[in-house]
């Protein structure tokens, strides 16, 4: 709010939302887009962003309808926000000519647009004049009609026939609030109660979370500050009981978290009981952001700045019963929550970060020991970074065994390889998990 008490003028979060959907356009994450966004004017912008690269396929397509030729870069960017918020009435923040005239406004008071401000006005007047017959042209382009890549629809449709459509259409809705539960203070039914005394509504989702009717700021979520509930996706949930099933009571468990912050799956790990749990992450900063988390949820492990790939400069030396390598991927399961990671992924990435992972696998299987568990997984609807890869290890590891395991699993939907108890329905983001088990001797 402004001192006045007011929100600030729509213009402005235009105006500030034309400029980080600039920087997206021209490789930024989402998450520095928007940091470097006014403290005011964070949040509406935020709002406005996300919304727009939900559909900023079929933007592009209604702009190049009408200005075939790309106008420059920050004037290109603000007809697209507005395109993308107002081509049709449902699901628009604000009225579809409100939008027109905040877009004109905006292109006039910034420096960057204003020789394009007539140019854009009359874009969006003639796009309001023709929007139905505009809109009608759009969708016979794939682009525009799924609002993703043209390599990422036909990758999906290719590897997933039977649940393509349903998992762009799931990554076009803006994902929910997700809380797991601290067993070690509450449990879900009386977190539930918690929430309906305060007026929260709220439903189970999953062994140990609750799905929020609508998102909170952390600071108004109950016993959030007191340790009793952490954000979490309910398909990131399933890390933690995966792994120590079947470990429950054996002395001085050793647990290695090898990707670990920000911390969730550290964290979930210590609650359900794991022993002793070194948690490591390359970025000393992010670091930082695990120790935070344990230290609101009153949990300890060690932490550890180093890269899981070269345990030679981190490792004792002393095997471990359980790891978890939660690698690094396209994230092209979260989607939902950070919309910006389909139009910044290419699909050379899906290579190059396969790669990656195969070889963090080669590196840690070692450090395992005989009788010993690794849960795999990705936050990834690809399969080169699931099934592929973990059958590709299995191929080249006699010692290694694939136990029942969720396998991959859909944004909003539950259809893995193989069910697992905890695995019910829910509205989850894009996973794959693999439970690896390592023959004696």
């Amino acid at each position: 709010m402004s001192e006045t008490g007011q929100a600030p003028a729509l213009w402005r979060q235009l105006q500030a939302g034309a400029v980080a959907l600039a920087a997206i356009r021209a490789g930024s994450s989402g998450t520095l887009a928007i940091e470097a966004v006014p403290a005011l004017l964070r949040p509406g912008v935020q709002a406005l962003v996300y919304a727009a690269l939900r559909q900023l396929g079929r933007a592009e397509a209604l702009r190049k309808l009408l200005a075939p030729r790309k106008p420059p870069p920050a004037a290109d960017a603000l007809l697209c926000l507005a395109l993308a918020l107002a081509w049709r009435d449902e699901g628009a923040p604000y009225e579809v000519h409100t939008l027109v005239n905040q877009a004109v406004e905006a292109a006039k008071r910034t420096e960057a647009t204003h020789a394009q401000a007539n140019f854009i006005n009359a874009c969006l007047r003639r796009f309001l004049r023709e929007r139905e017959a505009l809109v009608a042209q759009t969708e016979q382009d794939p682009v525009a009609r799924w609002n993703h890549p043209a390599w990422w629809i036909t990758r999906l449709q290719r590897e997933v026939p039977e649940h393509w459509q349903d998992i762009l259409q799931a990554n076009n809705r803006q994902a929910p609030m997700t809380l797991r539960v601290n067993s070690r203070q509450t449990t879900v039914a009386d977190y539930l109660e918690v929430l309906r005394t305060a007026g929260i509504p709220a439903v189970r989702n999953g062994s140990y979370g609750v799905t929020l009717g609508e998102p909170l700021p952390v600071q108004q979520i109950p016993g959030f500050i007191q340790g009793q509930v952490s954000v979490q996706d309910a398909a990131a949930q399933l890390a933690a009981p995966l792994l120590l099933q079947g470990l429950e009571g054996r002395p001085g468990l050793r647990v290695l978290d090898a990707c670990a912050a920000p911390g969730g799956k550290t964290a979930h790990l210590l609650e359900l009981g794991a022993g002793e749990v070194t948690a490591l992450d390359i970025d000393p900063q992010r670091c930082g952001r695990i120790r935070e988390n344990l230290q609101r949820l009153g949990l300890q492990a060690e932490v550890l700045a180093a890269d899981a790939g070269t345990p030679q400069r981190w490792w004792d030396g002393q095997p471990f019963d359980a790891i978890l390598l939660d690698a690094p991927c396209t994230a092209s399961g979260i989607v939902r929550r950070h919309p910006d990671v389909r139009w910044l992924r290419r699909e050379s990435d899906i290579t190059q970060l396969a790669i990656q992972q195969a070889r963090l696998l080669a590196t840690l299987w070692p450090l395992l020991k005989p009788g010993g568990r690794l849960v795999y997984c990705t936050c990834s609807v690809f399969r080169a970074e699931g099934e592929e890869q973990v059958q590709a290890f299995l191929a080249h590891n006699r010692a290694a065994r694939l136990l029942p395991s969720p396998g991959h699993l859909w944004p909003s939907m539950s259809r893995g390889s193989a069910a697992v108890t905890d695995n019910q329905s829910s509205d989850q983001d894009g996973f794959y998990y693999a439970l690896l088990e390592k023959g004696e001797g």
